[in-house]
């Protein structure tokens, strides 16, 4: 399986706005390509949460009918459903086409609170050694422009409800991922991800996946660039 970080780059719109995540006195700041679609995963308003969703359904699928855009806009609400309580800040969807076939991506990212380091270990060694005992994939140390993560690439069982289905019962799908775990300075590590079912799509899906990861970038609340690592100096 090929690392994101070994393919060719797909360079997002310089003029795109940078996404947020707020870590308390951190901020968190990355590029998303216009092939992925925000999630409204903290909207309290039904009304305004169903407004969006019918606008990301126009946006993501410009040529399906009535029928196709509702369905998939049922899918999305009930998949950001419960991400919210497990630590998802951001959430977005990517479907795409690879050799004549339709293929889908999620991306989240999430906070979470730092491991305690043991003895003269760093953050990213405590959590790639975490993560190798527990067998999830392929872990690896990585530097970024923002300083130093894990890259963590896996395969796991996904549940798919029988709603999204159009039937009573759901079925379980094997889905690859792409973890990258970035410790902030605050004890507070941030975990990006992206995950398909449609492995047609994962040269594309871990090609951009890099590049968000690659674009992300750490400001104090004042606006001052923040740098973790020699990675980014």
């Amino acid at each position: 399986m090929t690392t994101a970080f070994e393919l060719p780059a797909l360079i997002a719109s310089q003029d795109a706005a940078p996404t947020v995540v707020r870590s308390d006195d951190v901020l968190l700041r990355w590029i998303s390509p216009d092939i992925f679609h925000e999630l409204p995963i903290n909207v309290q308003d039904d009304d305004t949460a169903v407004q969006l969703l019918e606008e990301l359904a126009d946006k993501a699928l410009p040529g399906a009918d009535y029928d196709e855009k509702t369905k998939f806009g049922v899918m999305c609400a009930l998949a950001v459903g419960d991400l919210p309580a497990v630590g998802v800040e951001y959430a977005a969807v990517c479907l795409a086409v690879s050799d004549e076939t339709p293929c889908i991506a999620t991306f989240f990212v999430s906070l979470m609170n730092s491991p305690e380091v043991t003895g003269s270990a760093t953050l990213v060694e405590e959590i790639s050694s975490a993560l190798r005992l527990a067998n999830m994939g392929d872990v690896s140390v990585i530097e970024l422009p923002c300083g130093s993560a894990v890259a963590c690439i896996g395969n796991r069982e996904a549940e798919i409800s029988g709603e999204l289905l159009d039937g009573e019962q759901g079925v379980t799908l094997p889905t690859s991922y792409i973890q990258v775990y970035l410790p902030l300075p605050n004890e507070t590590t941030v975990l990006m991800e992206i995950s398909t079912p449609t492995m047609s799509g994962w040269e594309l899906f871990s090609t951009v996946f890099g590049n968000i990861v690659s674009s992300a970038r750490l400001f104090a609340a004042d606006g001052s660039p923040l740098i973790t690592s020699s990675a980014g100096m």
